[in-house]
């Protein structure tokens, strides 16, 4: 599904915080979203997932603008993963990936076999399938996020949103959850610290002051005077001796 912004803007108290952001992802496409702290990436995700509503312009599911959408419709297309989520109660894991089936339930439409495995595959997925029974409050911060990813997958979404995942996950998960996120079979917009990894996406929109500045394929758009504008660091690039892929390496350009 196609997912898109046109002219969005959004403030706190009067502080803007996304000015005429324009921005169309192609189905099945995987958009990697980059910029320094306080950029917006954020921000922007909340009102593609359709959490704030934007002081101004509109999102777009497909063809349908989402502020014609109720809420159920929209949790049905689309999953969030957000960096901090957090709850006090006494809840497994196996409940709390369980969650992201709430949308698709009602009188009508009661818990299946069929939800049954749909969240067992979502555990399988993260490598959380062992600890299906643990305590939330038991888990480390890594855990905690290979869970809520979980969640969102077992929505089932044609959209995901994903805000900064790799965070608090050791290498090996880093990699792992990134190569399942490559290989769904829909539309991806993930928030990303690690340019290198970046680089892997199908485009890519960098993030400054509230604005998408440029966006386009991650060679094009992440150039060393890109990168030392809006980053502050100067780049050098290598060849990884094993892929023969591009690498960059940086340094303060302050």
């Amino acid at each position: 599904m196609r997912l898109s912004a046109e002219q969005l803007a959004w403030s706190v108290h009067g502080t803007p915080l996304l000015i005429d952001v324009n921005l169309a992802v192609e189905p099945g496409h995987t958009f990697g979203l980059v910029g320094p702290n306080g950029s917006g990436k954020t921000s922007l995700l909340r009102l593609l997932a359709g959490l704030n509503k934007p002081k101004s312009g509109r999102v777009l599911m497909g063809s349908q603008p989402m502020h014609t959408l109720k809420q159920r419709a929209i949790a049905q297309s689309i999953a969030l993963v957000e960096q901090q989520a957090d709850t006090t109660d006494r809840i497994t894991v196996h409940q709390v990936v369980s969650l992201g089936r709430t949308p698709f339930l009602s009188a009508l439409r009661p818990w299946s076999a069929k939800d049954d495995a749909i969240v067992a595959q979502a555990l399988i997925d993260v490598d959380m399938a062992h600890m299906a029974d643990r305590l939330w409050h038991t888990l480390s911060g890594g855990e905690r996020q290979r869970v809520h990813i979980a969640r969102a997958l077992a929505q089932q979404p044609n959209i995901l949103l994903l805000d900064e995942p790799t965070n608090h996950l050791d290498i090996r998960h880093q990699l792992s959850i990134l190569e399942l996120v490559r290989q769904l079979p829909i539309t991806v917009i993930i928030s990303l610290h690690d340019l290198n990894q970046a680089m892997e996406c199908d485009r890519i929109g960098v993030m400054d002051g509230g604005r998408l500045i440029d966006s386009g394929h991650p060679h094009d758009v992440l150039t060393p005077n890109r990168l030392k504008q809006t980053f502050g660091v100067y780049t050098h690039v290598i060849d990884d001796p094993v892929d023969g892929k591009q690498i960059m390496r940086f340094r303060s350009a302050v």
